[in-house]
C-alpha cells in the first residue's frame, strides 16, 4: 500500500511538472528574437495589427508618456490598442537595438509623422516563455 502511495504521489508530480513546463512552451514567440517583438510592437501600435499583443506584452508591463505624465499598465495599454485596431497610421517607422545583454533588451523606435515625432524607448526581458516588452517610454522630442 504504502508502495502504491508512492507511485501515485511520483506519477501526480510528473504530471504537474510536466503540464506546467507545457504550458510555458505554447508561446509562439518564445524563439523569437529580440528584434522581431520591437516589430510585433510597431506592428501593433502602427498599423493596429493585434495578432500578437497577447503574447508580447510581459505580465507587469508598464507604459509611461512623458508629455502629459501618463502612466498605464498592461490591461490598459492593451484595451486602448484594442480600440485602435485596424488603424493605420501615416508614419515612417525605424527602430535601432541600444544595447542587449543577457536577458535585457533596449531599443529605440521613431515614428515620424508630418507634424510630429514619436519616440518610444522599449525595454524588453527574455524569460521562459521568450522576449517580451516589459517597459515603454513615449517622448515627443
Amino acid at each position: 500500500m504504502k508502495k502504491t502511495l508512492t507511485i501515485l504521489a511520483i506519477a501526480a508530480f510528473l504530471t504537474a511538472s510536466f503540464s506546467s513546463f507545457a504550458a510555458e512552451n505554447n508561446s509562439p514567440v518564445r524563439h523569437v528574437i529580440s528584434d522581431k517583438i520591437i516589430i510585433s510592437y510597431l506592428d501593433i501600435v502602427t498599423v493596429g495589427n493585434m495578432d500578437t499583443h497577447e503574447y508580447i506584452f510581459a505580465a507587469d508591463f508598464e507604459y509611461f508618456n512623458t508629455a502629459n505624465g501618463g502612466r498605464c499598465y498592461k490591461k490598459q495599454y492593451v484595451d486602448f490598442l484594442k480600440a485602435q485596431q485596424g488603424v493605420k497610421h501615416d508614419c515612417q517607422t525605424s527602430y535601432e537595438i541600444l544595447d542587449q545583454g543577457g536577458r535585457i533588451c533596449m531599443a529605440k523606435a521613431t515614428m515620424k509623422f508630418k507634424t510630429f515625432t514619436r519616440v518610444d524607448y522599449i525595454t524588453l526581458t527574455n524569460d521562459t516563455a521568450g522576449w517580451k516588452v516589459s517597459k515603454v517610454v513615449t517622448t515627443y522630442p
